[in-house]
């Protein structure tokens, strides 16, 4: 075994992970507030990837700034999704709200694709230093600064759940709407606060993957990549947002490295986390670290 080759998966694996557990903090934290799984979410990080882009590409701006316009952009772009389209929706079935979202989904890649073309564009070159040699692995700079970024965040969302008020405002509006209204906490406000946060994380990882492999209608399928990590933490945990996104892309690499060397079947880097996402529903259905949720009948 070419036990060099495999440490060179293995950390690609965790660099990868670390961008799908800030994805997976995404449908998190929408789930924590609503109840709600966002099928749109790969959605998000397109539009963020293609506005930044946009900024960059077109009319030349630094990428400093354009990266903190797009994040701004992506603020108020989840804040009127909330308002304009699911509002309206509050109190309705949990299945026609997900629903919607697929719909969404299927609005925005359409309409990106209408705007931008349906051909990949590469950003420019936005680090003077495009990669980074560790253990003897190249990695891209863009996916250090989302390392980077993916730490800062995952510990900045636990203290926000665990302890500011508007984190356990959150939580109390997840667990129940109507003692939480009663408690003097807007549902609404809390609803539109935690679309506005998930629209905006997801543009980082956007932005990171369109430096890295070019900004395309293919990118809003990393959402779906992203939902067997969702699952295998639990869809309520932060916790285990972090570590489902941490061994999905280990797996990932793993399943690559060795369909490269034993297996050769072709296609084990793209179907192994599905596999993975079966056994964990059959097995631990809230996830490893996802809240049982116990119901008489």
């Amino acid at each position: 075994m070419n036990w060099e080759l495999l440490l060179k998966f293995v950390l690609n694996g965790v660099i990868v992970g670390m961008l799908y557990g800030m994805v997976a903090l995404c449908f998190t934290l929408i789930y924590k507030a609503s109840k709600i799984v966002n099928f749109a979410q790969g959605e998000f990080l397109l539009v963020g990837a293609w506005i930044c882009w946009a900024v960059v590409a077109q009319y030349e701006v630094p990428f400093f700034w354009a990266f903190l316009i797009t994040l701004a952009f992506m603020a108020v772009f989840g804040f009127l999704i909330q308002i304009v389209i699911l509002r309206p929706l509050i109190g309705e079935p949990i299945i026609s709200i997900i629903m919607v979202t697929v719909g969404l989904s299927i609005f925005l890649q359409a309409t990106m694709k209408w705007i931008f073309g349906v051909h990949a564009k590469p950003f420019p070159d936005v680090f003077p230093v495009k990669t980074v040699q560790i253990a003897g692995l190249n990695i891209e700079t863009a996916y250090i600064m989302s390392t980077a970024i993916a730490v800062i965040g995952m510990a900045g969302f636990a203290w926000f759940f665990k302890v500011s008020k508007t984190g356990l405002a959150m939580r109390a509006t997840a667990f129940d709407q109507q003692v939480a209204a009663s408690l003097g906490v807007s549902v609404k406000k809390m609803f539109a606060l935690s679309w506005a946060i998930s629209a905006t994380v997801s543009a980082i990882a956007g932005v990171v993957v369109g430096i890295v492999n070019g900004v395309s209608a293919s990118l809003s399928a990393f959402g779906i990549k992203v939902f067997p990590a969702v699952i295998v933490g639990g869809l309520d945990s932060i916790i285990g947002a972090v570590v489902g996104g941490l061994i999905i892309g280990i797996l990932e690499n793993l399943a690559e490295f060795f369909d490269g060397q034993y297996f050769h079947l072709g296609n084990m880097y793209e179907v192994a986390p599905f596999y993975v996402l079966i056994v964990i529903l059959m097995i631990k259905p809230y996830g490893l670290f996802g809240t049982k949720d116990i119901e008489r009948i």
